[in-house]
Protein backbone atom coordinates (compact mmCIF):
# COMPACT_ATOMS: atom_id res chain seq x y z
CA UNK A 1 0.00 0.00 0.00
CA UNK A 2 1.36 3.64 -1.02
CA UNK A 3 2.19 5.94 1.64
CA UNK A 4 -0.82 8.08 0.67
CA UNK A 5 -3.39 5.05 1.18
CA UNK A 6 -1.71 4.39 4.43
CA UNK A 7 -2.59 7.64 5.99
CA UNK A 8 -6.15 7.93 4.31
CA UNK A 9 -6.68 3.92 5.53
CA UNK A 10 -5.35 5.59 9.40
CA UNK A 11 -8.52 8.24 8.91
CA UNK A 12 -11.64 6.24 7.25
CA UNK A 13 -10.56 2.57 8.71
CA UNK A 14 -10.13 -0.47 7.19
CA UNK A 15 -13.94 -0.43 6.41
CA UNK A 16 -14.10 2.99 4.69
CA UNK A 17 -10.81 1.92 1.89
CA UNK A 18 -11.28 -0.22 -0.95
CA UNK A 19 -8.43 -1.33 -2.85
CA UNK A 20 -8.79 -4.71 -4.95
CA UNK A 21 -9.47 -3.99 -8.30
CA UNK A 22 -12.87 -6.58 -8.03
CA UNK A 23 -14.23 -4.80 -5.35
CA UNK A 24 -13.75 -1.32 -6.99
CA UNK A 25 -15.17 -2.44 -10.52
CA UNK A 26 -18.88 -1.14 -9.56
CA UNK A 27 -16.92 2.37 -8.95
CA UNK A 28 -14.99 1.78 -11.96
CA UNK A 29 -17.73 2.39 -15.02
CA UNK A 30 -20.70 4.43 -15.34
CA UNK A 31 -24.18 4.02 -15.12
CA UNK A 32 -24.38 3.35 -18.92
CA UNK A 33 -20.99 1.33 -19.27
CA UNK A 34 -19.81 4.22 -21.32
CA UNK A 35 -16.70 5.05 -18.86
CA UNK A 36 -14.10 3.04 -17.50
CA UNK A 37 -12.01 4.12 -14.82
CA UNK A 38 -9.31 2.95 -13.02
CA UNK A 39 -8.83 4.44 -9.49
CA UNK A 40 -6.18 4.17 -7.37
CA UNK A 41 -8.95 3.73 -4.34
CA UNK A 42 -12.30 4.20 -3.39
CA UNK A 43 -12.67 5.66 -0.15
CA UNK A 44 -15.84 5.69 1.27
CA UNK A 45 -15.46 7.89 4.29
CA UNK A 46 -18.85 8.15 7.09
CA UNK A 47 -18.44 11.45 8.44
CA UNK A 48 -17.60 15.15 7.01
CA UNK A 49 -14.42 14.87 9.32
CA UNK A 50 -13.02 12.26 7.66
CA UNK A 51 -13.95 14.11 4.12
CA UNK A 52 -11.87 16.74 5.53
CA UNK A 53 -9.06 14.51 6.95
CA UNK A 54 -8.98 12.96 3.73
CA UNK A 55 -9.14 15.81 0.91
CA UNK A 56 -6.73 17.29 3.25
CA UNK A 57 -4.10 14.72 2.38
CA UNK A 58 -4.74 14.51 -1.07
CA UNK A 59 -3.96 18.36 -1.21
CA UNK A 60 -0.93 17.34 0.04
CA UNK A 61 0.29 14.97 -2.31
CA UNK A 62 -1.24 16.54 -5.15
CA UNK A 63 -3.90 13.24 -5.71
CA UNK A 64 -6.63 14.33 -7.22
CA UNK A 65 -10.44 13.29 -6.13
CA UNK A 66 -13.39 12.22 -8.22
CA UNK A 67 -16.52 12.50 -5.74
CA UNK A 68 -19.06 9.97 -6.56
CA UNK A 69 -22.67 9.51 -5.19
CA UNK A 70 -25.24 6.50 -6.32
CA UNK A 71 -23.06 6.73 -9.72
CA UNK A 72 -26.13 6.75 -11.83
CA UNK A 73 -24.46 9.88 -14.03
CA UNK A 74 -25.19 9.95 -17.75
CA UNK A 75 -22.25 11.80 -18.55
CA UNK A 76 -19.06 10.05 -16.69
CA UNK A 77 -19.09 12.96 -13.86
CA UNK A 78 -17.93 10.40 -11.31
CA UNK A 79 -15.59 8.08 -13.25
CA UNK A 80 -11.75 8.10 -12.52
CA UNK A 81 -9.60 8.35 -15.50
CA UNK A 82 -7.05 4.68 -16.12
CA UNK A 83 -4.03 6.63 -14.66
CA UNK A 84 -4.86 4.44 -11.38
CA UNK A 85 -4.01 7.58 -9.56
CA UNK A 86 -7.28 8.98 -8.72
CA UNK A 87 -8.57 8.06 -5.73
CA UNK A 88 -12.95 8.07 -5.92
CA UNK A 89 -14.52 9.74 -2.76
CA UNK A 90 -17.77 7.97 -2.23
CA UNK A 91 -20.15 9.40 0.10
CA UNK A 92 -22.79 6.62 -0.03
CA UNK A 93 -21.68 5.85 4.13
CA UNK A 94 -23.13 9.46 4.75
CA UNK A 95 -26.37 8.90 4.93
CA UNK A 96 -28.02 10.20 7.67
CA UNK A 97 -30.97 12.64 7.57
CA UNK A 98 -29.65 15.15 10.61
CA UNK A 99 -32.98 16.63 11.19
CA UNK A 100 -36.62 17.60 9.86
CA UNK A 101 -38.25 20.60 10.84
CA UNK A 102 -41.71 20.45 9.72
CA UNK A 103 -42.91 24.32 10.22
CA UNK A 104 -39.67 25.72 8.79
CA UNK A 105 -40.49 23.52 5.95
CA UNK A 106 -37.01 22.32 5.57
CA UNK A 107 -34.75 18.56 5.92
CA UNK A 108 -31.02 18.67 6.39
CA UNK A 109 -29.80 15.59 5.22
CA UNK A 110 -25.85 14.25 4.25
CA UNK A 111 -24.96 13.98 0.72
CA UNK A 112 -25.36 10.10 0.93
CA UNK A 113 -28.63 10.07 1.30
CA UNK A 114 -30.30 8.14 -1.30
CA UNK A 115 -33.14 10.47 -3.17
CA UNK A 116 -36.04 7.79 -2.61
CA UNK A 117 -35.41 8.03 1.36
CA UNK A 118 -35.37 11.56 1.57
CA UNK A 119 -38.74 11.39 0.00
CA UNK A 120 -39.48 9.14 3.01
CA UNK A 121 -38.71 10.84 5.51
CA UNK A 122 -40.74 13.86 4.48
CA UNK A 123 -43.42 12.09 3.80
CA UNK A 124 -43.11 10.39 7.46
CA UNK A 125 -43.13 13.99 8.79
CA UNK A 126 -46.16 15.20 6.65
CA UNK A 127 -44.16 16.82 4.33
CA UNK A 128 -43.26 16.39 0.42
CA UNK A 129 -39.49 16.20 -0.92
CA UNK A 130 -40.36 16.99 -4.68
CA UNK A 131 -37.63 16.00 -6.37
CA UNK A 132 -38.04 12.91 -8.63
CA UNK A 133 -36.33 11.25 -11.28
CA UNK A 134 -35.94 7.50 -12.72
CA UNK A 135 -32.91 6.87 -10.55
CA UNK A 136 -34.34 7.90 -7.17
CA UNK A 137 -33.58 4.68 -5.80
CA UNK A 138 -29.89 4.50 -5.94
CA UNK A 139 -29.18 8.59 -6.88
CA UNK A 140 -28.01 10.02 -3.74
CA UNK A 141 -28.80 13.36 -2.63
CA UNK A 142 -25.06 15.03 -3.22
CA UNK A 143 -25.12 14.02 -6.86
CA UNK A 144 -28.37 15.44 -7.60
CA UNK A 145 -26.93 18.61 -5.66
CA UNK A 146 -23.67 18.30 -8.02
CA UNK A 147 -25.23 18.16 -11.44
CA UNK A 148 -28.50 20.03 -10.38
CA UNK A 149 -30.62 17.24 -11.45
CA UNK A 150 -34.12 17.94 -12.93
CA UNK A 151 -36.55 15.20 -12.79
CA UNK A 152 -40.19 15.51 -13.73
CA UNK A 153 -41.39 18.09 -10.85
CA UNK A 154 -39.33 20.76 -12.16
CA UNK A 155 -42.38 22.34 -13.89
CA UNK A 156 -43.75 23.03 -10.51
CA UNK A 157 -40.86 23.13 -7.64
CA UNK A 158 -37.88 24.09 -10.03
CA UNK A 159 -34.23 21.93 -10.21
CA UNK A 160 -32.17 20.64 -7.01
CA UNK A 161 -30.91 24.03 -6.95
CA UNK A 162 -34.04 26.15 -6.42
CA UNK A 163 -34.78 23.22 -3.30
CA UNK A 164 -31.39 23.94 -1.66
CA UNK A 165 -31.34 26.41 1.20
CA UNK A 166 -27.65 25.71 2.38
CA UNK A 167 -24.79 23.54 2.13
CA UNK A 168 -21.47 21.79 3.80
CA UNK A 169 -18.80 21.62 1.63
CA UNK A 170 -15.46 20.67 2.10
CA UNK A 171 -13.04 22.70 0.20
CA UNK A 172 -10.16 21.61 -1.90
CA UNK A 173 -7.66 22.26 1.09
CA UNK A 174 -9.55 19.92 3.18
CA UNK A 175 -11.63 23.37 4.95
CA UNK A 176 -15.19 23.13 6.19
CA UNK A 177 -17.54 25.77 4.76
CA UNK A 178 -20.87 25.19 7.00
CA UNK A 179 -23.39 26.78 5.28
CA UNK A 180 -26.60 24.45 6.45
CA UNK A 181 -28.98 27.39 7.26
CA UNK A 182 -32.78 26.75 6.33
CA UNK A 183 -33.41 30.61 5.22
CA UNK A 184 -35.01 31.72 2.07
CA UNK A 185 -33.72 35.53 2.84
CA UNK A 186 -30.49 35.84 3.16
CA UNK A 187 -29.23 38.91 1.61
CA UNK A 188 -25.72 39.23 2.72
CA UNK A 189 -23.82 39.01 -0.31
CA UNK A 190 -22.72 36.19 -2.39
CA UNK A 191 -24.81 33.33 -2.33
CA UNK A 192 -21.99 30.80 -2.27
CA UNK A 193 -23.90 27.47 -2.02
CA UNK A 194 -25.18 28.26 -5.71
CA UNK A 195 -21.63 27.92 -6.84
CA UNK A 196 -21.29 24.78 -5.81
CA UNK A 197 -24.22 23.18 -7.15
CA UNK A 198 -23.66 22.33 -10.66
CA UNK A 199 -20.47 21.95 -10.22
CA UNK A 200 -20.00 18.13 -10.53
CA UNK A 201 -17.34 18.16 -7.72
CA UNK A 202 -15.04 20.13 -9.74
CA UNK A 203 -14.96 22.59 -6.64
CA UNK A 204 -15.32 20.91 -3.69
CA UNK A 205 -17.17 18.04 -1.92
CA UNK A 206 -20.66 18.49 -1.08
CA UNK A 207 -21.42 16.16 2.51
CA UNK A 208 -24.98 17.60 3.42
CA UNK A 209 -27.20 20.16 2.74
CA UNK A 210 -30.95 21.92 3.82
CA UNK A 211 -33.19 21.15 1.40
CA UNK A 212 -37.18 22.63 1.12
CA UNK A 213 -40.06 20.62 2.11
CA UNK A 214 -43.62 21.13 0.72
CA UNK A 215 -46.79 20.15 2.34
CA UNK A 216 -48.31 16.77 1.23
CA UNK A 217 -50.73 17.66 -1.36
CA UNK A 218 -54.64 16.21 -0.81
CA UNK A 219 -54.53 14.80 -3.71
CA UNK A 220 -52.34 13.65 -7.01
CA UNK A 221 -53.98 12.55 -10.51
CA UNK A 222 -52.77 11.74 -13.57
CA UNK A 223 -53.83 11.74 -16.77
CA UNK A 224 -52.67 11.00 -20.44
CA UNK A 225 -53.45 13.22 -23.73
CA UNK A 226 -53.32 12.04 -27.28
CA UNK A 227 -52.49 14.70 -29.18
CA UNK A 228 -51.74 15.31 -32.91
CA UNK A 229 -48.24 17.02 -33.16
CA UNK A 230 -45.75 18.77 -30.93
CA UNK A 231 -47.95 21.85 -31.22
CA UNK A 232 -50.77 20.23 -29.79
CA UNK A 233 -48.66 19.44 -26.75
CA UNK A 234 -47.45 23.02 -26.16
CA UNK A 235 -50.91 24.43 -26.94
CA UNK A 236 -52.52 21.96 -24.00
CA UNK A 237 -49.41 22.78 -21.73
CA UNK A 238 -50.72 26.61 -22.06
CA UNK A 239 -54.45 25.74 -21.49
CA UNK A 240 -53.41 23.22 -18.50
CA UNK A 241 -51.31 26.33 -16.94
CA UNK A 242 -53.74 28.86 -17.23
CA UNK A 243 -56.15 26.79 -16.10
CA UNK A 244 -54.73 25.15 -13.28
CA UNK A 245 -51.22 27.19 -12.08
CA UNK A 246 -49.50 25.74 -9.69
CA UNK A 247 -51.41 22.65 -9.49
CA UNK A 248 -49.89 21.51 -12.91
CA UNK A 249 -46.59 19.69 -11.22
CA UNK A 250 -46.21 17.40 -14.02
CA UNK A 251 -46.00 17.83 -18.19
CA UNK A 252 -44.55 14.99 -19.99
CA UNK A 253 -44.41 14.33 -23.43
CA UNK A 254 -43.55 11.20 -25.58
CA UNK A 255 -43.86 10.06 -29.15
CA UNK A 256 -45.71 7.15 -30.31
CA UNK A 257 -42.50 5.51 -31.27
CA UNK A 258 -41.42 5.68 -27.35
CA UNK A 259 -44.74 4.18 -26.99
CA UNK A 260 -44.07 1.08 -29.23
CA UNK A 261 -40.57 0.32 -27.77
CA UNK A 262 -41.92 -0.14 -23.99
CA UNK A 263 -44.87 -2.19 -25.70
CA UNK A 264 -42.20 -4.17 -27.33
CA UNK A 265 -39.57 -5.12 -24.62
CA UNK A 266 -42.59 -4.46 -21.60
CA UNK A 267 -45.23 -6.67 -22.63
CA UNK A 268 -47.22 -5.85 -19.90
CA UNK A 269 -47.41 -2.48 -20.46
CA UNK A 270 -50.69 -0.80 -20.86
CA UNK A 271 -51.18 1.64 -23.62
CA UNK A 272 -54.35 3.45 -22.60
CA UNK A 273 -56.10 4.18 -26.28
CA UNK A 274 -56.99 1.69 -28.97
CA UNK A 275 -56.57 4.19 -31.47
CA UNK A 276 -52.61 5.32 -31.19
CA UNK A 277 -51.49 9.24 -32.21
CA UNK A 278 -48.13 10.63 -33.23
CA UNK A 279 -47.78 12.25 -29.39
CA UNK A 280 -48.69 12.07 -26.13
CA UNK A 281 -48.63 13.94 -22.86
CA UNK A 282 -49.05 13.04 -19.18
CA UNK A 283 -49.98 15.03 -17.15
CA UNK A 284 -50.16 15.71 -13.18
CA UNK A 285 -52.31 17.82 -10.96
CA UNK A 286 -51.59 18.34 -7.47
CA UNK A 287 -54.12 19.71 -5.75
CA UNK A 288 -54.15 20.86 -1.82
CA UNK A 289 -57.80 20.40 -0.99
CA UNK A 290 -59.02 17.49 -2.14
CA UNK A 291 -59.44 14.49 -4.95
CA UNK A 292 -62.83 16.31 -6.25
CA UNK A 293 -60.97 19.01 -6.56
CA UNK A 294 -58.15 17.59 -8.65
CA UNK A 295 -60.30 15.93 -10.65
CA UNK A 296 -62.59 18.93 -11.63
CA UNK A 297 -59.42 20.97 -12.50
CA UNK A 298 -57.73 18.03 -14.51
CA UNK A 299 -61.32 17.18 -16.27
CA UNK A 300 -61.95 20.59 -17.04
CA UNK A 301 -58.17 21.15 -18.80
CA UNK A 302 -58.81 17.79 -20.93
CA UNK A 303 -62.50 18.52 -21.78
CA UNK A 304 -61.20 22.63 -22.82
CA UNK A 305 -58.46 20.76 -25.15
CA UNK A 306 -60.95 18.70 -27.02
CA UNK A 307 -63.46 21.06 -27.53
CA UNK A 308 -60.68 22.94 -29.39
CA UNK A 309 -59.04 20.05 -31.12
CA UNK A 310 -56.00 20.36 -29.27
CA UNK A 311 -56.85 16.72 -27.69
CA UNK A 312 -57.78 13.78 -30.02
CA UNK A 313 -58.49 11.01 -26.90
CA UNK A 314 -58.01 11.45 -22.96
CA UNK A 315 -58.00 9.06 -20.02
CA UNK A 316 -57.38 10.30 -16.23
CA UNK A 317 -56.42 7.54 -13.90
CA UNK A 318 -59.10 5.86 -11.69
CA UNK A 319 -56.91 4.26 -9.01
CA UNK A 320 -53.08 4.11 -8.12
CA UNK A 321 -52.79 0.82 -10.20
CA UNK A 322 -53.70 3.61 -13.30
CA UNK A 323 -51.38 6.34 -12.09
CA UNK A 324 -48.48 3.73 -11.42
CA UNK A 325 -48.90 2.00 -15.46
CA UNK A 326 -49.35 5.61 -16.68
CA UNK A 327 -46.29 6.66 -14.95
CA UNK A 328 -44.53 3.32 -16.42
CA UNK A 329 -45.66 3.94 -19.56
CA UNK A 330 -43.09 7.44 -19.19
CA UNK A 331 -40.27 6.27 -17.32
CA UNK A 332 -40.02 2.62 -19.09
CA UNK A 333 -38.92 4.59 -22.27
CA UNK A 334 -35.02 5.09 -21.07
CA UNK A 335 -34.57 0.96 -20.55
CA UNK A 336 -37.09 -0.26 -23.79
CA UNK A 337 -34.12 1.94 -25.83
CA UNK A 338 -31.76 0.51 -23.92
CA UNK A 339 -33.04 -2.38 -25.16
CA UNK A 340 -33.64 -2.06 -28.12
CA UNK A 341 -29.92 -1.61 -28.92
CA UNK A 342 -27.33 0.88 -29.33
CA UNK A 343 -28.34 4.29 -29.61
CA UNK A 344 -27.41 8.34 -29.35
CA UNK A 345 -29.21 10.39 -26.53
CA UNK A 346 -29.15 14.41 -26.24
CA UNK A 347 -30.41 15.77 -23.18
CA UNK A 348 -31.00 19.19 -24.52
CA UNK A 349 -33.30 22.41 -23.97
CA UNK A 350 -34.82 24.67 -26.04
CA UNK A 351 -37.78 27.71 -25.48
CA UNK A 352 -40.96 25.82 -24.90
CA UNK A 353 -42.36 27.97 -27.04
CA UNK A 354 -40.17 26.38 -29.53
CA UNK A 355 -39.79 22.73 -28.65
CA UNK A 356 -42.36 22.17 -31.94
CA UNK A 357 -40.24 24.43 -34.80
CA UNK A 358 -36.91 22.73 -32.98
CA UNK A 359 -37.94 18.84 -33.13
CA UNK A 360 -39.16 19.45 -36.96
CA UNK A 361 -36.45 21.50 -37.91
CA UNK A 362 -34.30 18.72 -36.77
CA UNK A 363 -35.75 15.85 -37.93
CA UNK A 364 -35.50 16.75 -41.26
CA UNK A 365 -31.58 17.89 -40.84
CA UNK A 366 -30.84 13.98 -39.64
CA UNK A 367 -33.70 12.17 -42.08
CA UNK A 368 -30.99 13.95 -44.76
CA UNK A 369 -28.21 11.99 -43.24
CA UNK A 370 -29.99 8.85 -42.19
CA UNK A 371 -33.68 8.91 -44.40
CA UNK A 372 -34.74 5.71 -41.53
CA UNK A 373 -33.14 6.81 -38.52
CA UNK A 374 -36.13 6.06 -36.19
CA UNK A 375 -36.38 9.24 -33.89
CA UNK A 376 -37.56 8.37 -29.78
CA UNK A 377 -38.45 12.03 -28.51
CA UNK A 378 -39.58 12.52 -25.35
CA UNK A 379 -39.42 14.62 -22.35
CA UNK A 380 -40.00 17.47 -19.85
CA UNK A 381 -42.23 19.46 -22.22
CA UNK A 382 -43.29 21.68 -19.19
CA UNK A 383 -39.54 22.92 -18.21
CA UNK A 384 -38.21 22.64 -22.00
CA UNK A 385 -35.86 20.05 -21.64
CA UNK A 386 -36.60 17.30 -24.16
CA UNK A 387 -34.40 13.94 -24.32
CA UNK A 388 -33.97 14.19 -28.35
CA UNK A 389 -32.54 10.65 -28.54
CA UNK A 390 -32.07 8.75 -31.99
CA UNK A 391 -32.32 4.78 -32.75
CA UNK A 392 -30.03 3.75 -36.14
CA UNK A 393 -32.62 2.19 -38.74
CA UNK A 394 -33.42 -1.73 -38.77
CA UNK A 395 -31.70 -2.34 -41.95
CA UNK A 396 -28.66 -0.34 -41.16
CA UNK A 397 -26.23 -2.75 -38.82
CA UNK A 398 -25.32 -0.87 -35.42
CA UNK A 399 -21.73 -0.11 -36.36
CA UNK A 400 -22.44 1.48 -39.31
CA UNK A 401 -24.89 3.95 -37.98
CA UNK A 402 -22.69 4.70 -35.02
CA UNK A 403 -19.76 5.92 -37.05
CA UNK A 404 -22.05 8.86 -37.76
CA UNK A 405 -22.62 9.67 -34.13
CA UNK A 406 -20.39 12.77 -34.12
CA UNK A 407 -21.98 14.04 -37.11
CA UNK A 408 -25.12 13.38 -36.25
CA UNK A 409 -24.82 14.82 -32.49
CA UNK A 410 -23.08 18.00 -34.36
CA UNK A 411 -26.32 18.07 -36.31
CA UNK A 412 -28.18 17.88 -33.02
CA UNK A 413 -26.75 20.44 -30.90
CA UNK A 414 -26.18 23.19 -33.62
CA UNK A 415 -29.57 22.80 -34.04
CA UNK A 416 -29.82 23.42 -30.72
CA UNK A 417 -27.64 26.26 -30.26
CA UNK A 418 -29.78 28.04 -33.49
CA UNK A 419 -32.60 27.96 -31.07
CA UNK A 420 -31.25 29.79 -28.61
CA UNK A 421 -30.93 26.54 -26.52
CA UNK A 422 -28.75 24.75 -23.71
CA UNK A 423 -27.26 21.00 -25.38
CA UNK A 424 -26.84 19.70 -21.43
CA UNK A 425 -30.71 20.27 -20.00
CA UNK A 426 -30.43 18.22 -16.44
CA UNK A 427 -27.43 15.78 -17.09
CA UNK A 428 -24.83 18.35 -16.67
CA UNK A 429 -20.88 18.05 -18.92
CA UNK A 430 -19.47 15.49 -16.83
CA UNK A 431 -16.94 14.41 -19.84
CA UNK A 432 -19.09 13.48 -22.06
CA UNK A 433 -19.48 16.90 -22.62
CA UNK A 434 -16.45 19.14 -22.01
CA UNK A 435 -14.68 19.33 -24.97
CA UNK A 436 -18.23 19.90 -26.77
CA UNK A 437 -19.31 22.81 -25.01
CA UNK A 438 -16.43 24.80 -26.25
CA UNK A 439 -18.45 25.40 -29.36
CA UNK A 440 -21.09 26.70 -27.68
CA UNK A 441 -20.19 29.01 -25.24
CA UNK A 442 -18.57 32.47 -25.29
CA UNK A 443 -14.64 32.36 -24.77
CA UNK A 444 -15.99 34.74 -22.12
CA UNK A 445 -17.82 32.70 -20.35
CA UNK A 446 -15.56 29.50 -20.41
CA UNK A 447 -12.94 31.98 -19.25
CA UNK A 448 -15.10 32.96 -16.10
CA UNK A 449 -15.50 29.48 -15.62
CA UNK A 450 -11.69 28.93 -15.44
CA UNK A 451 -11.46 31.71 -12.99
CA UNK A 452 -14.11 30.41 -10.64
CA UNK A 453 -12.32 26.78 -10.67
CA UNK A 454 -9.04 28.35 -10.34
CA UNK A 455 -10.11 30.36 -7.59
CA UNK A 456 -11.15 27.21 -5.66
CA UNK A 457 -9.48 24.74 -6.59
CA UNK A 458 -5.83 26.05 -7.18
CA UNK A 459 -3.89 22.97 -7.11
CA UNK A 460 -6.35 21.06 -9.82
CA UNK A 461 -7.29 17.93 -7.90
CA UNK A 462 -11.00 18.46 -7.70
CA UNK A 463 -12.16 15.75 -10.05
CA UNK A 464 -10.26 17.32 -13.22
CA UNK A 465 -10.73 16.34 -16.80
CA UNK A 466 -14.72 17.45 -16.27
CA UNK A 467 -16.61 20.28 -16.84
CA UNK A 468 -13.99 22.82 -17.55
Amino acid sequence: MSAVLERIAAVVGVGGLVTAESDMAPYSVDWRKRYFGRPLAVVRPVSTREVAEVVKICAETRTAIVPQGGNTGLQGGGITDSSGTQIVLCTSRMNRVRAIDPLNNTITVEAGCVLAEVQRAAEAAGRLFPLSLGAEGSATIGGNLSTNAGGTGVLRYGNTRDLALGLEVVLADGQVWTGLRGLRKDNTGYDLKQIFIGAEGTLGVITAAVMKLYPLPAARLTGIAAVGSPEDAVRLLEIAQRQCGDSLTGFEMFSDFCVSLVAKHFPATQVPFRTRRPQYVLMEISDPRSEESARSEIESVLAEAMDAGVARDAVVAQSLAQVEAMWALRENITEAQALEGQNLKHDVSVPVSRIAEFIAATDTEIARLHPEARMVTFGHLGDGNLHYNIAGPQAVPTEEFMRDAAGLTRIVHDSVARFNGSISAEHGLGQAKREEIRRYKSALELDLMRKVKDAFDPLGIMNPGKVV
